[in-house]
């Protein structure tokens, strides 16, 4: 099989390389990554040989087409994905999170592609301070990042209605792990303890999260590329919901640090206080998280410990 990983030099797509590259080794695997800040080509240093890569935009009409030619399964991970950024340049997020899933959507379409997974995100459903959201729950996102997914999916969704194409949806939490780009909360504590600097919590830090390993994210996306039907939305939770301050703590205690360094600073615009899903439907699959958040968070802290020259020319 040859398949298309959009977004493959990003932080779950680059994990997402490796994870099908050790349970499908058969699977010929394409690339494609703009390689702005937060896809590096060193993300897949290791992997390199075993792949194609082609350096594009989603949004490029031509290189999609290059880079699909042949292709039966595309992954797209392409996209802006950072809510702050999005605050502050909107216009980014809505050209490669709707225009460029627009343009993989009508390849896929032209080719006959025969499966197709869309990443998306649980800041779709907006924020809820108490129960959790269901696949069918409505979208109410706050910010241009999560708008800008909600519209991407949705159109997504209505080539399975009007096209006939075998498109899926995953909604994940919070992702945490290795090769994450250092604007992200958890590698942000973690770099600023290691420099004894102050960690930066938005308002009093009570903001919930539920933190999902990637590597386990990468084994339910693999589960829905292989057993998904047409329209489905998939929900992928991990049941670690923790407030941003804990996260803090749990990092200073990791690393030996004094909780003295968290320094509470002014919170961000629509900040979503707390986000929780129901994942029955992938549990029913036969998925479950694997990654204990304790062990999950000590390995990614480690991984940043030693892997300094792959973050320290970014920050």
């Amino acid at each position: 099989m040859k398949m298309l990983i959009t977004g493959g030099a990003g932080f779950i797509g680059c994990n997402y390389v490796r994870h099908m590259l050790k349970n499908h080794p058969s699977t010929e695997i394409v690339v494609l990554d703009k390689l702005t800040y937060a896809g590096r080509l060193e993300n897949l240093e290791e992997v390199k040989d075993k792949i194609t890569f082609i350096k594009g935009d989603i949004c490029d009409k031509e290189a999609v087409k290059k880079t699909m030619k042949g292709c039966e399964s595309v992954v797209n991970f392409a996209a802006e994905s950072h809510v702050d950024r999005s605050i502050a340049t909107p216009e980014d997020f809505v050209r490669t999170d709707v225009l460029g899933v627009f343009t993989l959507l009508e390849e896929a379409r032209r080719t006959d592609v025969k499966r197709f997974v869309q990443i998306s995100t649980d800041e779709v459903y907006g924020s809820t301070e108490s129960g959790s959201f269901s696949e069918a729950s409505i979208l109410d996102p706050s910010s241009p990042y999560s708008a800008s997914k909600a519209g991407g999916e949705l159109l997504a969704r209505s080539y399975v209605k009007t096209y006939g194409l075998n498109v899926m949806v995953t909604r994940s939490s919070n992702n945490y792990g290795p090769f994450q780009y250092p604007e992200k909360l958890i590698p942000v504590l973690i770099i600023k303890a290691l420099k004894n600097e102050p960690l930066p919590i938005y308002g009093k830090g009570t903001n919930v999260r539920d933190w999902l390993h990637v590597e386990d994210n990468c084994r339910a996306i693999d589960l829905v590329l292989s057993k998904g039907k047409p329209g489905d939305i998939i929900n992928v939770g991990s049941g670690n919901e923790v407030p941003n301050i804990e996260i803090a703590k749990r990092i200073l205690r990791h690393m030996n640090k004094p909780e003295s360094l968290i320094k509470f600073v002014q919170d961000r615009p629509g900040h979503d206080f707390r986000y929780s899903l129901n994942w029955d439907i992938v549990r029913k699959m036969g998925w479950k998280p694997q990654v204990r958040f304790e062990d999950g968070l000590r390995s990614t802290v480690d991984w940043y410990l030693k892997n300094r020259t792959w973050w320290n020319p970014l920050v």
